[in-house]
């Protein structure tokens, strides 16, 4: 029998596609972590504004699902908040509640991210992967990402798949030039993006 052909990987960086910098949110659960000891935070910080990106916002808040929920819908009510990217409180304990908040305001999950982001986990960490559960989702026009707290977890969620999604110039397609139709259902709001 022969091997199924192998297609030519079609993404990739179109150089004749302007940049186009987001407004992205940085959001750190812990109920220990402060400004000096934020090493997970620091991470995705230092990583988008290297690839050209504006840090909107940051904070840190505790595990609750009161305060990431609040956090956020200030974010989401922000016109200068394009991305929330959260790191923590993704694992299975009592106290880990990230994804439960971030489920409770989305108006649409994007599965794809979690699956993706434990599919390449797989190949550094084994099946600890599966104790995982970053999500992502959109709700009032703004992405939203929770990845777990780990300064290594933030590099391969920015680095394997942000990184990309979060450039216009991304090719086939990217959130970005999804940005100006996410809030389509919404009749006072068409048009608000990058």
């Amino acid at each position: 029998m022969l091997a199924p052909a192998k297609r030519p990987s079609m993404a990739g960086i179109d150089e004749t596609r302007p940049f186009l910098p987001v407004n992205i949110a940085v959001l750190t659960v812990s109920d220990t972590r402060d400004p000096s000891t934020d090493r997970s935070g620091d991470t995705l910080v230092e990583r988008l504004t290297k690839a050209g990106h504006r840090l909107a916002a940051r904070a840190i808040v505790k595990d609750e699902t009161v305060a990431i929920v609040a956090q956020l819908k200030t974010w989401i009510a922000d016109p200068n908040v394009d991305v929330v990217i959260s790191t923590g409180g993704t694992c299975v304990t009592g106290r880990d509640v990230t994804p439960e908040a971030f489920a409770s305001i989305y108006e649409k999950e994007i599965a794809g991210f979690g699956e993706l982001f434990r599919h390449l986990s797989f190949a550094k960490i084994g099946t600890s992967t599966i104790q995982s559960r970053a999500t992502a989702g959109v709700a009032g026009g703004t992405y939203l990402f929770a990845v777990p707290g780990s300064p290594g977890a933030c590099r391969d969620a920015w680095d394997d798949i942000l990184v990309h999604q979060l450039d216009y110039r991304f090719r086939p397609c990217n959130f970005v030039e999804l940005m100006p139709r996410l809030l389509e259902h919404v009749p006072d709001m068409k048009g608000r993006g990058a």
